[in-house]
């Protein structure tokens, strides 16, 4: 119960802080939260995420890693 609240606590300081800047947030499963420009990519060949973080620069994250993408 207790990760859900911080999840949650997490989601909506995601939403709070990032004004207009991303279109999508990806919750991993060890309770982050992304802030990405644009939708993630996701390659299935190598189970990679792509996606340009806040500052632009393009990054990935194991497909595993990821819990969930919502879209703002």
């Amino acid at each position: 119960m207790k990760n859900w609240a911080v999840l949650i606590s997490a989601v909506g300081l995601a939403f709070a802080v990032s004004g207009c800047s991303s279109d999508y947030v990806m919750a991993t499963k060890d309770g982050r939260m992304i802030l990405t420009e644009g939708k993630p990519k996701v390659d299935d060949d190598t189970g990679l995420v792509s996606y340009r973080d806040q500052q632009g620069n393009k990054m990935q994250i194991n497909r595993d890693d990821v819990s969930q993408i919502l879209e703002r």
